[in-house]
């Protein structure tokens, strides 16, 4: 897709200018999308605790036979875990593909709107927006599955490495008791190996971060647009990581400040909940938990994936043009 010179600055200097000349579509549309995965987030965490309901109850019952026959007991026991695990696993799962939703929509529409930006295409309202998004989100959610279990992949090895190193498992090395001193194989397979294979999750992260972008505008599928955001970030990979480590920085800084100043509505959730299921602590110090991290990551959309997703479209906007002024230079 050949690109004009009526393009936008480069950086997030630009990418803001991009949502600037277009905040009516492109903040429009955030909003519907934030609107949307709060009433899906919503039900789903509610769904969650209805179909915990009389698992709660249950464990309450037993405690309380072990408080007036002053016996000791031991929380969630009585068979109370494992049906509270299965449901939280449910639960997580449908978050994280709701998740997975909406950072591909987002993504696909922002760099549907730093492209019509670039071209300078004039006037761009959310419904046209939308019509241009839809037409390759499949592929779009197909990048973002297929990057986020690459960069899955990656974690996961970096901790199942640290555990099988703190359980014992690996032949030759020791873990070192608490407040002891460390082995040196300990210290590089224990802790250095994790944190550096850790390490690549983000980097990998970094190199595959136009690839939605590049599958949207582009056209490709979606292993072609993982291989070309590889090739276009190959010249520019610490500036790709630099910008990415920026928002994301700002990213997990909302979330802790959400995550915080959404505390004081825990103690009035956690009231109407004592009052809804009749003074049962156990479900009540479920939602008093979660609630800070489930308002946060709500928030998210609407206050940070505005920038995140603009940055990224604008590094692929550049990233396109530098490598047609390189192929025409030859």
């Amino acid at each position: 897709m050949a690109h004009d010179g009526n393009r936008s600055p480069d950086g997030i200097g630009g990418a803001l200018d991009v949502v600037r000349r277009h905040r009516r579509a492109l903040y429009g549309f955030t909003l519907l999308v934030s609107v949307l995965t709060a009433v899906l987030g919503s039900a789903i965490v509610a769904g969650g605790f209805a179909a915990a309901w009389d698992t709660f109850e249950g464990v309450r019952d037993y405690a309380d036979r072990n408080i007036a026959n002053e016996d000791s007991y031991v929380a969630y026991a009585d068979g109370g875990l494992p049906p509270l695990v299965r449901v939280g696993a449910v639960v997580s799962l449908l978050s994280l593909v709701l998740g997975l939703l909406v950072v591909s929509v987002l993504h696909s529409a922002y760099a549907v709107g730093d492209s019509h930006a670039t071209r300078d295409g004039g006037p761009l309202s959310t419904r046209e927006l939308w019509r241009r998004t839809r037409q390759r989100f499949p592929a779009a959610l197909g990048v973002n599955a297929l990057t986020g279990l690459a960069v899955g992949a990656v974690e996961v090895a970096a901790l199942v490495l640290w555990s099988l190193v703190e359980s014992g498992e690996v032949p030759g090395v020791e873990p070192t008791p608490l407040h002891g001193t460390a082995t040196p194989q300990y210290t590089l397979v224990g802790w250095v190996l994790p944190i550096a294979v850790g390490c690549l999750g983000p980097l990998l992260y970094s190199r595959l971060s136009v690839a939605t972008a590049e599958t949207v505008l582009e056209r490709r599928s979606p292993f072609v647009a993982l291989y070309r955001s590889w090739v276009l970030t190959r010249r520019a990979r610490w500036r790709v990581l630099g910008v990415g480590t920026l928002v994301t920085v700002a990213a997990v800084l909302v979330f802790c400040l959400a995550r915080y100043a959404a505390a004081p509505l825990a103690h009035f959730a956690g009231l109407g909940m004592l009052w809804l299921s009749d003074d049962n602590v156990w479900i009540t110090g479920v939602l008093v938990m979660i609630l800070p991290t489930a308002v946060a990551l709500l928030l998210l959309p609407p206050v940070v994936m505005p920038l995140v997703c603009a940055v990224f479209a604008r590094l692929h906007g550049e990233l396109r043009a530098r490598e047609e002024a390189g192929d025409a230079a030859r």
